[in-house]
């Protein structure tokens, strides 16, 4: 088998197990629903219910992540197999560029697994790695092709590498940011009625808990971006003669990093928490996604490297 098979065939075998991986957080999180918090007032059989519930959903939970660990291997073989096939840095279009950047999410999470319990985000990441990995296979995938010359630049490399990263950390801050939206709603929920929040939401840590995960997320990400559109300026410089030209990629880089900007300056300054921060985050992680495909795919421009 060829280097570039065994490449296509490490991402479609990735988003396989993803998406496997998804299926079993979906059903650690399935497993509690109903089951009622604890209360000194619960009887025997009510408390076995629970513990047999938690039981379950800590399996699911590990079998998830055990799965997401052979995705990312997977992943990561068919990334480095196309870089080895091409005989370059795999990252010339935009197939290469979706399935570069998810890698570099996926290692953030398990990075974060290991240093804290944070498997909750396992439900979002892996749907976002199963969607994203699927898409690039199905519908981005191109064969291999020599760099266009604008590509030939250390400063490309360096842009790329810097927004894989910031990739990573928005997109981990984007997942938080959604089950803030739902934990926050269950625990208004649980005010209204007096009924302490249960099921698959009490296995997720407080809201207060999870928006500070998600600014923290944001919070590194953010100069990531920054530096990100400064290389790119220089590298503009080195392939086309200017550092700014308003191009539709620039653009919209522009626009991303404003959202993030106002996002951070809103929370320093204006005491913007919970609900609008996370609404902001998630117009943040939309237009940094319609920048990174959207913007490839349907509007041309001298960042059109999508080659399909």
């Amino acid at each position: 088998m060829s280097l570039s098979n065994l490449s296509a065939l490490g991402i479609v075998t990735a988003a396989v197990v993803y998406l496997l991986a998804f299926i079993a957080h979906v059903a650690e999180w399935a497993g509690l629903r109903g089951v009622s918090p604890a209360t000194g007032e619960a009887g025997a059989d009510a408390a076995q219910t629970r513990a047999d519930a938690a039981t379950r959903s800590e399996v699911w939970g590990r079998l998830g992540l055990n799965l997401t660990i052979i995705g990312a291997f997977c992943h990561a073989l068919g990334v480095v197999c196309r870089g080895l096939a091409a005989h370059r840095a795999p990252w010339g279009n935009m197939y290469e560029f979706v399935t570069a950047a998810l890698l570099f999410v996926v290692l953030a999470y398990l990075i974060l697994v290991a240093r804290g319990n944070l498997r909750w985000l396992g439900i979002g990441v892996t749907l976002l790695l199963a969607v994203g990995n699927g898409l690039a296979a199905t519908v981005l995938y191109v064969g291999i092709a020599p760099l266009v010359p604008a590509l030939h630049s250390v400063w490309f490399i360096i842009h790329i590498v810097a927004a894989c990263l910031a990739a990573a950390a928005l997109n981990v801050g984007a997942v938080a940011s959604v089950l803030y939206l739902f934990r926050a709603r269950a625990e208004r929920k649980a005010e209204r009625t007096g009924v302490p929040v249960s099921g698959f939401m009490a296995r997720v840590p407080a809201s207060r808990t999870i928006d500070t995960v998600a600014y923290r997320a944001h919070a590194f990400g953010f100069p990531i971006w920054t530096f990100t559109i400064a290389a790119g300026s220089i590298w503009a410089e080195y392939a086309w003669g200017r550092f700014w030209g308003w191009d539709p990629k620039e653009t919209w880089s522009l626009v991303t990093w404003v959202v993030y900007a106002g996002y951070l300056h809103a929370r320093a300054t204006a005491g913007w928490k919970g609900t609008r921060a996370a609404v902001v985050a998630l117009i943040g992680i939309a237009c940094f996604w319609f920048n990174f495909v959207g913007v490839n795919l349907f509007i041309n421009g001298l960042h059109s490297y999508a080659g399909i």
